[in-house]
């Protein structure tokens, strides 16, 4: 797993409530970073194994959407996916599996990211979801 960088303060607050689900704590995910306007979470893929000895997809799946809605949350506007993707390239190597989620556009009530799904450099699957704003529209610059 990559060293874990300081949650900016102004995230605590989302990162603490993403952290603290019940899925999140099940699947052992974690946010590693928040940086650049990226998030980065993690997740163990010990336990994750389907019948052919690899990472579940539905696992792979799990911690690209988990990254993709704190990512989408972080400034407190409570969005929820209404749409979500993904191609999955290659089985994961290592012990743990990687999610960076970033925006890629949005507007008054609908937002776009795109998540990468890392096994150490290794490009595991691409991810894109799609968020709906639930708690208003959002201010942002």
């Amino acid at each position: 797993m990559k060293e874990i960088v300081p949650i900016p303060k102004a995230y605590s607050a989302a990162v603490q409530r993403s952290d603290t689900c019940e899925f999140a704590r099940l699947l052992g995910m974690a946010v590693t970073a928040i940086e650049d306007g990226r998030v980065k979470v993690a997740m163990p893929a010990a336990g994750m194994r389907n019948a052919h000895g690899t990472t579940h997809g539905g696992a792979i799946f799990a911690v690209a959407d988990h990254a993709f809605g704190i990512a989408a949350n972080l400034e407190g506007v409570d969005e929820i996916a209404i749409s979500a993707n993904i191609r999955y390239f290659t089985v994961p190597a290592g012990e743990t599996v990687e999610a960076v989620a970033h925006m890629i556009s949005e507007t008054a009530r609908t937002s776009v990211y795109a998540v990468e799904v890392y096994s150490g450099e290794r490009l595991v699957a691409s991810f894109e979801g799609v968020g709906f704003k639930i708690g208003g529209t959002a201010n942002r610059e």
